[in-house]
């Protein structure tokens, strides 16, 4: 089943705000949210729908990626673990209370004195995302490659099992109850008004560490590495962003891993220049041969293709390779190469040479003449892009 448009989820325009968009959430995640719809599975899964959409375009470069792309740009292609947030893979509802709970207000991801059940969810704790640079050449790009890359961050202490405790046992907090809030009710001229907030005690974890782990001091964190195998689909863009999800540093105290954002960064080849999905290469061919004709071999990603220069080919002729190009990231078809024609006129002459041009100088073939059907630049750049 297709994936619906984001914008269309949260009801809004693509020209909306940053405010317009937090409240369309806001909104949509009040109508479908968990506590006010007991055991309905059509609710929980707008609601996750919703905040997927939200996490995508409340992020300034992932709603800049969609808008281009859609999203083929927040999946890569098939294949790969990627996700605008990482949602569309499964995330739990305490992955998004812990990311987007303050939303609501409150401070775990709950209602406050809303619909009952907020209070009761323990804060989730989630690791910082990472960001690293790739650097893929032409031959990467076109056919999708997969990296291997060794990534220092942040992972669970394998002493304490990412508990942050000496003995890997957790007491319940005593404060909230293991809730991870505390709730207080004031009285207002408008009646009792109840509020839900963080627990001071436990950082809204709902359970409290009797003896700190000596390894990570208490964090269930500690510095390390990781070989992280990467799969970059064909088709990506200078500059464009994959995530990466669950591979970034992992959550204190048995939370949750932030994500690794990949940044593709494009070599660029040194014969053919990319302008989206189709390739440029400058041809240059000499005056003679131009005007006898002649076949030469031109540079492709897969290697080297022959094409004919026709008798008479004039400087700025366009030949065009049919899909020689690149593949375009949402649709697969692969682009063009086109080779543009440059008729080398040199620049010296020996005497031998400059007396041999004299002899043809007054021959009525050497004579411009635009009327003999030589169509302008833009009537080939017109007719190129119409076939």
């Amino acid at each position: 089943m297709a994936k619906r448009d984001y914008y269309e989820i949260l009801g809004i325009s693509k020209g909306a705000s940053e405010a317009e968009i937090k409240k369309a959430y806001r909104k949509m995640a009040v109508k479908f949210h968990p506590d006010k719809n007991p055991d309905d599975a059509s609710a929980e899964e707008k609601f996750k729908e919703a905040a997927e959409a939200y996490e995508v375009l409340s992020n300034g470069d992932k709603k800049a990626r969609y808008d281009q792309y859609g999203h083929a740009g927040m999946s890569g292609a098939a294949g790969g673990n990627y996700g605008g947030g990482g949602f569309g893979g499964g995330m739990s509802m305490d992955d998004i209370f812990s990311q987007f709970g303050d939303i609501f207000g409150g401070g775990g991801g709950g209602f406050g004195g809303g619909f009952g059940g907020g209070g009761r969810r323990a804060r989730v704790n989630k690791g910082s995302n990472l960001r690293v640079r790739v650097k893929l050449n032409l031959q990467e790009v076109a056919n999708g490659v997969t990296k291997k890359l060794k990534v220092n961050k942040y992972v669970s202490c394998a002493k304490c099992t990412g508990t942050g405790a000496e003995d890997g046992k957790m007491d319940t907090c005593h404060t909230c109850g293991g809730r991870g809030q505390v709730t207080r009710v004031m009285n207002t001229p408008l009646g009792q008004m109840q509020t839900s907030s963080t627990c001071p005690s436990c950082s809204g974890q709902g359970q409290t560490i009797a003896n700190k782990c000596t390894a990570c001091y208490g964090d269930g964190i500690v510095k390390g590495e990781e070989v992280i195998e990467v799969k970059i689909p064909a088709g990506v863009g200078n500059d464009m962003q994959l995530s990466v999800r669950g591979k970034g540093n992992a959550g204190a105290k048995s939370g949750v891993p932030g994500d690794l954002i990949v940044l593709v960064e494009e070599e660029e080849d040194k014969d053919l220049k990319r302008d989206g999905s189709n390739l440029h290469y400058e041809l240059y061919v000499s005056f003679i041969d131009a005007a006898l004709g002649t076949s030469v071999e031109v540079p492709t990603i897969e290697g080297k293709a022959r094409i004919k220069v026709e008798p008479g080919t004039q400087s700025g002729k366009l030949l065009r390779l049919r899909g020689k190009g690149l593949p375009d990231l949402d649709y697969g078809r692969k682009g063009d190469i086109l080779v543009h024609t440059n008729v080398w006129i040199p620049k010296r002459l020996s005497k031998e040479e400059k007396q041999t041009l004299e002899t043809l100088k007054e021959s009525e073939n050497f004579r411009p003449d635009p009327t003999k059907g030589e169509k302008s630049f833009f009537d080939k750049m017109k007719d190129y892009f119409h076939n």
